[in-house]
């Protein structure tokens, strides 16, 4: 697996660090998580991915409460559709987190679509989309996620992806796991371990967004051997990749970070890699571009 602590702008996390004798730098949340920082060890990763799954797992009873009932749509400043469920779900989310990790910063995609993003550039953050697929949710097709990342250097070191209509539980830190059959509201158990698999001699699988299928994802696609194609919606494109389903997820349509970085934390975990068109590093934490993504190659191995 990769070494995911890519270099990010430099920045000073506020209120919620102390400076150890040896240099490192912790952060001690409640119970018994705690996070060293700005490098936690593999066994935190884990441990905080599955804080994440736990935490998913309560938001996805709110989801999955306005999902089975006549709920209404709405459009936010951006036209982008929201629920009941993305406020809803938010909600315990963010409540959570101030609970567990008190003090550590959190960009949520709903409030900052109301509250705006802002500009600040932090060594460690989380980052929450409540419901990624929301296009999806509202067709009921189900490809929808509760997505949850913590960012440390730039980059996703642990994370969770819930797909509470599919019953499916991603988590991944230093490795990854899948939890099937995963109830909303049910407690974390131990899963079945992710890693992505080698590209077959016939050709890659890839697979695409379900609405953002564009010219450069077809000239990328035309340029490879690809034996097979699918598309699906939400961050379970990453989660496909890293459960061998298939071997490369091309993106130039618009993501923001909260859309990416569960997903990616999941794949990296599982052993793959998300890298730009030109092979550079896929950060996160870019508040000058308003936390907007550029294109960007999930791929399951090495690139290709």
């Amino acid at each position: 697996m990769q070494d995911m602590c890519c270099p990010a702008p430099a920045c000073t996390m506020v209120d919620m660090h102390r400076r150890d004798r040896d240099g490192s730098s912790s952060f001690f949340g409640k119970g018994d998580m705690s996070l060293t920082l700005p490098t936690p060890g593999p066994s935190e990763r884990d441990r905080l991915a599955r804080l994440f799954g736990a935490i998913a797992s309560d938001a996805g009873v709110r989801v999955m409460e306005v999902y089975e009932s006549d709920f209404e749509t709405r459009t936010k400043a951006d036209y982008s559709p929201v629920s009941d469920a993305d406020e809803r779900a938010e909600e315990v989310i963010l409540a959570r987190l101030e609970r567990e990790l008190p003090g550590v910063p959190v960009l949520a995609e709903e409030k900052a679509s109301r509250e705006g993003v802002g500009d600040r550039i932090w060594d460690a953050f989380i980052l929450v989309d409540p419901v990624d697929g929301t296009k999806e949710f509202i067709q009921r097709k189900g490809d929808f996620t509760v997505n949850i990342a913590l960012i440390c250097g730039g980059a996703p070191i642990a994370g969770a992806v819930f797909a509470p209509a599919r019953r499916e539980m991603y988590v991944g830190g230093a490795t990854a796991e899948l939890l099937d059959g995963f109830e909303p509201g049910m407690a974390m158990t131990p899963g079945r371990t992710l890693v992505t698999r080698a590209y077959p001699a016939e050709g890659l699988t890839a697979i695409t967004s379900a609405s953002h299928l564009d010219d450069h994802t077809r000239a990328f696609l035309a340029a490879r051997k690809i034996a097979g194609q699918t598309a699906i919606g939400s961050s379970l494109k990453f989660c496909w990749v890293a459960a061998g389903k298939a071997d490369v997820y091309p993106r130039w349509g618009p993501t923001m970070e909260w859309d990416t970085a569960a997903g990616h934390a999941v794949l990296a975990g599982a052993g793959g890699t998300v890298i730009g068109p030109d092979g550079s590093p896929f950060v996160y934490g870019k508040a000058p571009e308003g936390f907007r993504n550029g294109p960007f190659i999930a791929w399951g191995r090495e690139p290709v």
